[in-house]
């Protein structure tokens, strides 16, 4: 019912508006008309003039002539003929009575250019063109007043005065009939051209309503399939929004997951240390001698454990002072490792600010700062680690964004060679100059002779959750790519296939820094650690 309901008010709206477009057509069309027959009635007028001063200019009594009373008839009659219509069509344009007497005037004009040519047959012509004239408003009703026009002035003159209309002096009182039938002959044609025509023109009044009508309704479809899509498209926004800011938070976690994962090795280490120390034994040494220490000589001359105990102080005392030198290092690896932790959140904190921590590096000491926070922790894996450097000065880089990227290489090289399961397992660290198109370039390189990677996985290996790593997130090397960018380098990645290996280049612009920048670098530094 609703469906009905609906239908039946377009169609409603649809009618209302295909009768709207058919009254302007219809408007239009009788104003243009009428505005032809101005100018026609005009032009008839003058031409009644002219005929009528061509065929009998003046009339003749004896010697005397005078202006033929057909000349002042073509002035005045013709005049009076035309200006009521005319000033019609200027006063009442496109109204109904204006065609009526347009057409009753278009008729006598006919009427009077036969009178004047002596009711030559040619002149009779002028009625059906005027009739055909007529059929130009595609209203039948205005063939009417013509028709009645042309009737009654063949029959009256016709009975009264046949030469004026038949150019004889006596005819049957019956031949305006003849003259009748052949315009209403004609009427009838035209009348049925009308008829057709304002059909036509109902028709196309239909189609344009109905036209605008689908128009209307598709705009509207349009404009709210817009309005939904502008909807869509800041919903999309916002989540790429957050999907960008879960992606960061990734990366970051990423690069924190493997430094804490170098601090709980090196954690491990040192609790596993201290589990295995001498200091329980130092303790029970330290009570013995205490609890002989009123016969402290004789303990340490005559008993057996006594005798051993000095040689016991001596060795466990060497043993501490080992233990103590291993701890101390791994504490210093620990406290490394939370200092880049540090670094890592008050990078990504000044990042957020769109401003980057550059410092005074030099790549060796990075690239060995990695290689301990990260391959330092794999001595029982008995990997090879082959240091090929080049003696490079310092050069101004984001410092932990590079230590967060070779971090990342290190610890994949590392997981690459032990599942390769290599009779030797080799990294190869090196760093070089070379030339770019962008000029000189710093290039960090980590070789492993893993378990390599596939040609079809090469195009992939840095997009976002792309891993071949079954316990992997894959976002190390995403983000670790989009760091290099961000610095304005690149990481790129080479591999002969499945079981050569793996060969990751991580090239960084080359820079000098001058006082001011070691300034600025320093002050940076300071607010990032405050």
């Amino acid at each position: 019912m609703h469906t009905a309901r609906g239908g039946s008010i377009l169609d409603q709206n649809v009618r209302e508006r295909a009768e709207a477009l058919l009254q302007q057509q219809q408007f239009r069309l009788w104003k243009q008309t009428d505005q032809l027959f101005a100018l026609l009635l005009a032009m008839q007028w003058v031409a009644g003039i002219c005929m009528a001063l061509w065929v009998s200019p003046r009339a003749w009594e004896g010697l005397d002539s005078h202006i033929h009373p057909h000349v002042w008839e073509a002035i005045f009659l013709g005049g009076v003929i035309a200006a009521f219509p005319i000033a019609l069509v200027f006063l009442r344009p496109a109204r109904t009575s204006t065609r009526m007497v347009i057409s009753a005037a278009q008729a006598c004009h006919s009427a009077m250019l036969i009178h004047l040519s002596g009711g030559r047959i040619e002149t009779h012509f002028h009625v059906f063109g005027s009739l055909a004239f007529l059929s130009f408003y595609r209203d039948w009703r205005a063939l009417i007043p013509a028709t009645v026009v042309v009737a009654l002035d063949h029959a009256l003159r016709g009975m009264f005065w046949p030469q004026s209309v038949f150019g004889v002096l006596a005819a049957s009182p019956w031949r305006w009939l003849e003259h009748a039938g052949w315009v209403i002959f004609e009427d009838i044609c035209l009348i049925w051209a009308c008829v057709r025509g304002a059909h036509e023109m109902r028709v196309l009044a239909l189609r344009q309503a109905e036209l605008e009508v689908s128009n209307n309704r598709v705009e509207a479809e349009v404009a709210r399939q817009t309005q939904r899509l502008e909807s869509v498209t800041q919903e999309l926004v916002s989540t790429a929004r957050r999907a960008g800011m879960a992606e960061v938070a990734t990366g970051v976690l990423h690069n924190v997951g493997n430094v804490l994962n170098s601090v709980n090795v090196s954690a491990a280490l040192v609790v596993q240390k201290l589990k295995n120390s001498e200091m329980p034994n130092l303790v029970k040494a330290g009570e013995m001698l205490r609890s002989n220490n009123d016969r402290l000589a004789q303990f340490l001359t005559n008993d057996e454990r006594g005798k051993h105990l000095s040689s016991y102080l001596i060795e466990a005392a060497q043993c501490l002072g080992q233990e103590q030198t291993e701890l101390l290092g791994e504490l210093e690896g620990i406290t490394n490792g939370l200092s880049h932790l540090k670094q890592i959140v008050g990078a990504q904190q000044q990042h957020a600010k769109n401003e980057t921590l550059r410092e005074r590096v030099t790549p060796v000491d990075l690239f060995e700062q990695a290689i301990a926070m990260d391959l330092g922790t794999a001595s029982g894996e008995q990997l090879q680690i082959v240091r090929d450097f080049e003696d490079i000065g310092p050069s101004a880089l984001d410092k932990h964004k590079g230590l967060q990227i070779l971090i990342n290489l290190l610890s994949n090289a590392r997981k690459s060679v032990i599942a390769h399961q290599a009779a030797a397992k080799q990294i190869v660290v090196c760093t070089r100059i070379i030339q770019s198109p962008q000029g000189q370039m710093l290039r960090f390189q980590v070789r492993d002779n893993g378990v390599g990677i596939a040609a079809a996985n090469l195009a992939r290996i840095f997009s976002h959750g792309f891993t071949t790593d079954r316990n992997g997130h894959g976002f190390g090397l995403h983000s670790a790519a989009n760091a290099a960018r961000e610095m304005g380098g690149d990481l790129s990645v080479t591999s002969d296939g499945i079981g050569q290996g793996a060969t990751f280049n991580l090239d960084l612009p080359l820079s000098n820094v001058t006082a001011a920048e070691e300034m600025m670098m320093q002050r940076g530094r300071t607010e990032a650690w405050q």
